[in-house]
């Protein structure tokens, strides 16, 4: 038998802010990081789970890649492109010159980053 009693709907306001600032700090402390993401001879951590998140490229690479700590190597990826994309990956925002704006949306569009690429159609 269903139940009369009443429901009450729970929402935590400032939940999508909290969410990204977590996120940044995360990423700024290095804490909990689990895939490292190399280009032109440098590289930077990330989460897996962010990762996969903003990017069904990211996302399908890591699925299939069972390493608790998987290395990502980004051939033709400039080290500045990699950097922009994940601040806008954490913080769903960064500056880019105009300059270098379409050489940036085309990296983006390679790695599939939601927000910055076209759609990949099914």
């Amino acid at each position: 038998m269903a139940s009369d009693q009443e429901q009450y709907f729970l929402k935590w306001h400032d939940f999508p802010a909290t969410v990204v600032s977590s996120f940044k700090h995360l990423r700024d402390e290095k804490s909990f990081t689990d895939v490292t993401l190399a280009c032109e001879g440098q590289m930077c951590t990330a989460h897996r789970m962010v990762l996969s998140a903003c990017s069904p490229y990211f996302k399908s690479l890591l699925e299939e890649n069972i390493s608790k700590h998987p290395i990502i190597i980004l051939k033709d990826v400039p080290f500045s492109h990699l950097q922009a994309i994940l601040e806008f990956m954490y913080a769903g925002e960064v500056n880019v010159s105009q300059e270098q704006l379409p050489a940036l949306l085309s990296t983006a569009d390679r790695l599939q980053i939601k927000g910055l690429s076209e759609p990949q159609l099914s």
